[in-house]
């Protein structure tokens, strides 16, 4: 039990990666806070789960992450949940393809403020009680940040931007809060099939190394390994199979 005693709140923690993440860390001790937008039916179920596998030891909270005060209410919310708040995971992420020509200003502010705003006034507002437990944050990036994927601008963009606040958010927090990014190369194939047909997914394969994707297990793995790890602070750690080698 790694974590027992500490408090996690995972954004966009209902579904797919998320909810592997909040099951690794609620598997190794920890008080599990679901953050949702949308998935009203999904997170209450997680927290159903996680609550019969361990009495009170779940929670979900609804917040609006393009609502500066609906994310302030969310902090607060969850530094109050339970004893204490030790790790904020910003996973929650909108991705969607913005080709040239056709971007617009709503698509920016979605793209941008889930990948990048959301993360920057989340962690904001969650620093007291982080500061208090020496505690620390993940954020989600992308092997994307660093090589731009076709038809994506804004969401490279958001990701590239995402990266520079983890490196920024370590050197600012520092000593008192560690603060630390995956990027995820070939994880979940996005649930929209027209976004990825089957033959652009099966190339994407032959660009990994290990020529096959990953799984969210290997991403909750690694955000243990992160939430675990004291001396581990403003990296950004791959997992991709090594896609980021071509």
């Amino acid at each position: 039990m790694k974590l027992a005693g500490k408090t996690a709140l995972i954004t966009g923690a209902a579904r797919r990666i998320g909810a592997q993440s909040a099951k690794t860390l609620h598997e190794n001790g920890a008080n599990i806070i679901i953050h949702y937008g949308k998935s009203d039916t999904d997170a209450k179920a997680l927290v159903t789960t996680l609550n019969l596998r361990r009495a009170n030891s779940a929670i979900a909270l609804q917040a609006n992450l393009l609502n500066i005060d609906e994310i302030n209410k969310l902090a607060k919310q969850a530094s109050n949940a339970f004893d204490s708040l030790d790790i904020l995971v910003n996973n929650a992420s909108t991705f969607y393809p913005t080709p040239l020509g056709s971007i617009d200003e709503d698509n920016w502010n979605d793209l941008m403020g889930t990948n990048i705003k959301a993360p920057l006034f989340l962690s904001q507002a969650c620093y007291p009680a982080l500061k208090q437990s020496k505690g620390t944050i993940i954020n989600m990036a992308d092997i994307h940040a660093r090589s731009p994927l076709k038809d994506y601008i804004t969401y490279s963009c958001a990701k590239a931007a995402n990266i520079m606040l983890t490196l920024s958010l370590a050197q600012e927090m520092g000593p008192d809060v560690r603060v630390n990014a995956i990027a995820p190369g070939a994880i979940l194939w996005p649930e929209d099939v027209n976004e990825l047909d089957s033959q652009t997914q099966q190339n994407i394969l032959q660009e990994i190394p290990l020529r096959r994707a990953g799984k969210p297990t290997d991403i909750a793995n690694t955000i243990l390994f992160l939430a675990t790890s004291d001396y581990i602070n403003g990296q950004i750690i791959a997992v991709d199979g090594g896609r980021q080698l071509f």
